[in-house]
């Protein structure tokens, strides 16, 4: 399995196994994180499961849709690294990728 690391609010790192095919936000809930709240499930409509990924990875992401950035635009944490959890495929080849929960708005 490969790995995702995520910085919490708190600044702590924790390092947890993602399953292929699953979103970064189902790799955070299902890990035992509970800051990402996912209100919508994953529907792409609350934006509670915003975080910033680690610019190394940010091309490697597919491009963010007209309604993602919509939302991202409502949050106050938003920066060039913003993206929501739920929009964003996990598998092998996002392996290591570091992610920082964003602030609660």
């Amino acid at each position: 399995m490969a790995k995702l690391i995520v910085v919490t609010r708190e600044g702590e790192e924790r390092e947890i196994e993602g399953q292929a095919g699953f979103s970064v936000m189902e790799v955070i809930r299902d890990g035992g994180i509970d800051e990402i709240l996912a209100l919508c499930g994953g529907c792409c409509s609350c934006a509670t499961c915003h975080v910033h990924v680690d610019p190394a990875f940010a091309d490697k992401l597919p491009p963010i849709g007209p309604d993602e950035d919509d939302l991202l635009d409502s949050t106050s944490d938003r920066d060039a690294f913003s993206r929501l959890s739920c929009q964003l495929p996990f598998g092998p080849a996002f392996d290591g990728m570091r992610v920082r929960i964003a602030a609660e708005d």
